[in-house]
Order: structure tokens, then C-alpha cells, then sequence
């Protein structure tokens, strides 16, 4: 019960705990130089992104959670070896207020 002391998550942030776990259990399932690039990047593009995106633009949100889901299931293809196009520019993140 101690656990439960904190603050709820609410249900986007329970998306994004959720995409961000599926990402690094993918990347276990990669040779391990691999599984350090992609653990690295996925690590780096949701830091980044917790600090750049403002958490009141739901709409950016739910499509950076869109993205990050067909990304996953691209990376948990056995054909995939990494990732090499995971960065969002700032200019996609304007475009994405609407």
C-alpha cells in the first residue's frame, strides 16, 4: 500500500508508461549492441519529450502515442534490428496544434 501513497497517473500517462515498457522489453529481444542503441534513443526521445511537449496539447500527445505504437510494432518485428528514424522535429510538433 505504500506504493499507492503517490499521485495517480492519469490515463495518458499510464499510455506513455506503457509504450515507453513495451519499447525497452522489445529491445531485450534484440542482439545486445542493438538493445543498448535502442534503449539509448527510446530513453533520450521520451526524456526529450517530457520536458518539449506541453502537457496540455492532448491532440500532440495521443499522436506522439499513435507514432510510438507503430513504431513498437515495427521495432517487434524480428526483421528489425533497430531504430533510425525516431526523432520528431519541432517543426512537426507546430503542425500537430491544431
Amino acid at each position: 500500500m505504500g506504493a499507492s501513497k503517490g499521485q495517480k497517473l492519469s490515463g495518458l500517462q499510464k499510455q506513455v508508461l506503457s509504450l515507453y515498457r513495451g519499447f525497452l522489453r522489445a529491445a531485450r529481444s534484440k542482439p545486445s549492441e542493438d538493445r543498448c542503441q535502442i534503449e539509448s534513443i527510446v530513453s533520450a526521445e521520451f526524456r526529450r519529450n517530457s520536458k518539449q511537449v506541453d502537457r496540455k496539447n492532448f491532440f500532440y500527445i495521443e499522436y506522439l502515442l499513435r507514432r510510438g505504437k507503430k513504431q513498437l510494432d515495427q521495432l517487434k518485428s524480428p526483421d528489425t534490428m533497430g531504430l533510425s528514424s525516431l526523432n520528431v522535429s519541432s517543426s512537426q510538433k507546430q503542425n500537430a496544434k491544431t
